[in-house]
């Protein structure tokens, strides 16, 4: 089961939940084969986003998992340019966040505010709203915020810390994790 995840607003960008509508417009953004630097894969077409979004929109097998995507647009300018997402273990209260925003809109501080407003959403309790995603009848709680950054990625690394999150010592396929609690931030 996969409750929609709530819109959410930063200054400039509307974070809206993911449609498979939006692939077309998402492969042109995402088309750039340096956002895979490190990540790895390579830029996929329209229609294996499509897919992909049907998927992720379908939500995860585990009753205690949630599967929120949120694309990034960018009010000013009406389009989309990238996205933020937030795989959240429900009895585990923690949400593993990423973000990827596409190369034309980089150096804006996008993805900050992007990963500044998700991580802040999150904590607040408004992933899904009240009542949603549990069955108990009330809201999805997040306490811990991680992401997991490759160590030479020095822009995933000041978004991360833009957003809170501070680097452990704990490591998971080659990148250190990054958390934040509640209470800290």
């Amino acid at each position: 089961m996969n409750l929609e995840p709530e819109p959410f607003a930063t200054a400039r960008l509307d974070a809206l939940p993911l449609r498979v509508a939006y692939a077309d417009e998402m492969a042109a953004v995402l088309g750039d084969p340096a956002l895979h630097t490190y990540t790895g894969g390579a830029p996929e077409t329209a229609d294996e986003l499509r897919a992909r979004y049907g998927r992720q929109t379908a939500g995860s097998p585990d009753p205690g998992t949630r599967w929120w995507n949120w694309v990034l647009r960018v009010r000013d300018e009406g389009r989309l340019a990238g996205y933020v997402q937030a795989t959240v273990d429900v009895p585990g209260a923690a949400a593993e966040i990423a973000w990827v925003v596409g190369t034309r809109w980089q150096g804006r501080g996008y993805a900050k505010e992007a990963a500044e407003g998700l991580v802040t959403h999150l904590l607040a309790g408004a992933g899904a709203g009240a009542g949603a995603g549990t069955g108990t009848g009330t809201a999805v709680v997040v306490r811990t915020v991680l992401a997991h950054i490759h160590p030479d990625h020095d822009a995933s690394a000041a978004v991360a810390g833009a957003a809170g999150l501070a680097p452990t010592e704990r490591w998971c396929d080659g990148e250190r994790r990054w958390e934040r609690g509640a209470g800290k931030g």
